[in-house]
C-alpha cells in the first residue's frame, strides 16, 4: 500500500503550498488530515504528488457511488450542456420526473427539493410546525419537536439548537426555542416528552456522527407506534444513512418502518452536486403554500437530472446488495480486534463505527497511522473511527482497509 511520505508524519512540498494557502486564506472551521486530494476514481483518491488512498469516509456517504461514477458522470455532463438554472420562478424539464421518481423511491406522494443535508432538515421542521398548527391544531408559537441526544442534522443556528455537542453550540446563544431533547434509543423517556403541542419526532435512525451508534432492536418501531397514538409526525434523517449505505435502501427498512418524513441528501447528488429533499405525503407537504418556502437553486435542472439518474441506480437494487455483502466482510474483519486495542465495533451495512480503546491512542492519531497505510478515515467524538467506504469498493479493498487497521493496532501496541 502506498504511505504518504517516506518519513513518517511528514508532509511534501507541493501539498505544504496547498495545506499553507488553505489554513491562511480560508476560516479553520474543519481540522483535515494532511493530505491534500487532487483525484478520485471509484473508491480511490490520488493526493498531488501522486500517492494513492482508499477512501474510507466517502464524504460522509455523499459518494455512497465512489467518485466520479460514469453513469453520473455521463448525465451531468449530458445536462451541463443543455440547462444548469432557471429558478423555481419557472419550470424545467427535469425537476417533474425526479420529483415523481424520488417519490415513487420512498413511496411518498411529493418532495420538496433544497441543496444540503442542513437545508433539508430546517424544512422538515418548517414542515412539522406548521402542518402542526394546520392539521393538528396546536395552538400558535407552542409547537415542539422531540429531539435526541447525541444527534447531528447540521450546523445552522436553528440546528446547533438542540445539539448536544459543545463544539457545535458554544458561541451561537440565543438558542432557537421550541426543542426537547431525550437520549436516543429511549423510550420511556421519549414518551414522557411528547404532549399535545407535540408536532415531530427527528431522530436518525442510526446516530453517525456520534460513531455509527445503532439503537436498540425494534426502537423504531415503537418510535412509529408512539408517533401514530399520539399524533406526531416521525421524521427520518437518513441523510447519512440513507441511499443504500446500510445495506437497505433507508435504514428504517430494517425495521420495515415508514417514517412520516424522510430527510434525504448527501448521496442524493451521487458527489457531484449538492442535492437535498424531503420527501412526505401530500397532506403534509400540502401546509407548503408559494412564497412560504423556498431555494433559488433548489430543484434546478442539474440537481434534478443527477438525482434522477441516482434514483434510477438506487431502484436497480445492485448498491443495497453491495453495501450488505461488504458490510459482511468489513464487520467480520473487524470484531476479531475487539479487546486488542478495539473496545467495540458497531456496523450495519457498509458502515462501521470503531471505538478505539483510549490506553492505545487517540482516534485522531489512529486515523493518521491509517493515513500512513494508504487509508483515510476520519474519527467522530475523540475515540471512534468511522468507516464508509464508497459502494463500489471490492473485497480486495476491504482486505486492504484490514490489513492496515490490523497493523496499525500492532504498531501502537
Amino acid at each position: 500500500m502506498a504511505i504518504t511520505s517516506s518519513v513518517p508524519g511528514s508532509v511534501a512540498t507541493d501539498s505544504l503550498t496547498h495545506i499553507e494557502l488553505t489554513e491562511d486564506f480560508a476560516a479553520h472551521n474543519y481540522h483535515p488530515l494532511r493530505v491534500v486530494i487532487s483525484h478520485g476514481e471509484g473508491a480511490w483518491v490520488t493526493d498531488v504528488e501522486g500517492r494513492r488512498y482508499l477512501d474510507c469516509l466517502a464524504g460522509y456517504s455523499a459518494l455512497n457511488f465512489g467518485h466520479g461514477h460514469p453513469r453520473l458522470l455521463a448525465r451531468a455532463h449530458e445536462q451541463l450542456d443543455r440547462l444548469t438554472l432557471t429558478s423555481r420562478a419557472f419550470y424545467n424539464d427535469q425537476l417533474g420526473p425526479f420529483s415523481r421518481d424520488l417519490a415513487d423511491l420512498t413511496g411518498k406522494e411529493m418532495i420538496l427539493p433544497m441543496n444540503t443535508g442542513a437545508e433539508a432538515v430546517e424544512t422538515a421542521i418548517k414542515v412539522a410546525r406548521k402542518w402542526g398548527y394546520l392539521v393538528k391544531g396546536v395552538p400558535e408559537n407552542q409547537a415542539n419537536i422531540i429531539a435526541m441526544e447525541g444527534n447531528f442534522h447540521g450546523r445552522t443556528t436553528t440546528i446547533v439548537s438542540f445539539s448536544t455537542d459543545s463544539v457545535a453550540t458554544a458561541g451561537y446563544a440565543p438558542y432557537t426555542p421550541g426543542f426537547r431533547l431525550v437520549p436516543f434509543g429511549d423510550m420511556a423517556a421519549l414518551e414522557a416528552a411528547i404532549d399535545h403541542s407535540t408536532v415531530a419526532v427527528l431522530l436518525e435512525p442510526i446516530q453517525g456522527e456520534s460513531g455509527v451508534i445503532i439503537p436498540p432492536e425494534g426502537y423504531l418501531q415503537q418510535v412509529r407506534s408512539l408517533c401514530n397514538r399520539t399524533e406526531v409526525l416521525m421524521v427520518a434523517d437518513e441523510i447519512q444513512s440513507g441511499l443504500a449505505r446500510t445495506g437497505r435502501t433507508f435504514a428504517c427498512d430494517h425495521e420495515d418502518v415508514v417514517p412520516d418524513v424522510y430527510i434525504l441528501g448527501k448521496a442524493l447528488g451521487g458527489g457531484l452536486y449538492p442535492v437535498s429533499a424531503i420527501a412526505a405525503d401530500g397532506d403534509i407537504l400540502s401546509v407548503i403554500t408559494p412564497g412560504t418556502h423556498g431555494s433559488t437553486f433548489g430543484g434546478n435542472p442539474l440537481a434534478a437530472a443527477i438525482g434522477r439518474e441516482v434514483v434510477a441506480m438506487l431502484a436497480e437494487g445492485e448498491f443495497q446488495a453491495r453495501a450488505q455483502t461488504l458490510g459482511e466482510v468489513l464487520a467480520t474483519g473487524l470484531e476479531p480486534l475487539i479487546g486488542d486495542g478495539i473496545d467495540d465495533v458497531r456496523s450495519r451495512g457498509l458502515w462501521a463505527g470503531v471505538d478505539i480503546n483510549p490506553d492505545l491512542t487517540t482516534g485522531r492519531h489512529f486515523c493518521e497511522e491509517l493515513m500512513k497505510r494508504g487509508i483515510l478515515a476520519k474519527e467522530a467524538h475523540g475515540q471512534t473511527v468511522r468507516l464508509a467506504p464508497p459502494l463500489v469498493a471490492t473485497v480486495e479493498d476491504l482486505d486492504l482497509l484490514l490489513e492496515a487497521f490490523r497493523d496499525a493496532v500492532a504498531s501502537l501496541s
